[in-house]
């Protein structure tokens, strides 16, 4: 099967993730997508991030109705930090009968040259992309001169640009903040991840 990682923290999963994930399985030619949570790095601890099994059991019940998604901790065993070359030379050694490509926005396409082996993965590997609101900086740059200067990467043949997935404004740190400040959240969140939060008293 050709698989499709869509990596985050999940701190937590939102609709937003959820509308991406769903989208490059259903709308490409990917036959499933593994939400790949992303574990805590110990050398950088965070009040605000719920630890490794939270997050992973919060996002299989997000998922657990939709038999295109799947919920991955593959990363928690790893050294750490966890590059995606070495995770994705991993993930294949699990499971050779696989095909596994990255999904990625496209302001991580943007700087993808800067990760740890990019040309190995860009050589072995689809990155499918997503588009996403532009930055403040990125406005500028488009006030300024017109337009948003082109990313070279976006040419490469294994780079897909799903230019009609949704756009999502959404972030989960929004929603932590929300949550702790007494906001109503139940429509960012699914509602079973939304009484699973309530009911574990997460971020207040």
């Amino acid at each position: 099967m050709n698989i499709g990682l869509y990596f985050g923290t999940f701190n937590p999963i939102h609709i937003g993730h959820l509308i991406i994930s769903n989208y490059m399985a259903d709308y490409t030619d990917l036959d499933q997508v593994w939400l790949v949570v992303s574990p805590q790095n110990p050398l950088k601890k965070k009040s605000s991030l719920l630890e490794d099994y939270h997050r992973l059991a919060i996002v299989k019940v997000a998922i657990d109705d939709n038999m295109k998604l799947r919920a991955s901790d593959i990363e928690f065993n790893m050294p750490r930090p966890s590059y995606t070359s070495d995770t994705l030379a991993y993930i294949k050694e699990k499971h050779p009968e696989n095909h596994f490509h990255l999904i990625m926005g496209e302001d991580n396409l943007r700087t993808f040259h800067k990760w740890k082996n990019f040309e190995n993965i860009l050589e072995n590997h689809k990155i499918y992309v997503y588009p996403r609101v532009l930055t403040i900086q990125e406005e500028k740059e488009v006030e300024e001169i017109g337009y948003l200067p082109e990313n070279e990467l976006q040419k490469h043949d294994n780079v897909v640009l799903c230019d009609d997935a949704p756009i999502m404004k959404v972030s989960s740190s929004f929603i932590r903040q929300a949550i702790k400040d007494g906001n109503d959240v139940r429509y960012l969140l699914t509602d079973p991840v939304h009484k699973y939060v309530e009911e574990m008293n997460f971020y207040r």
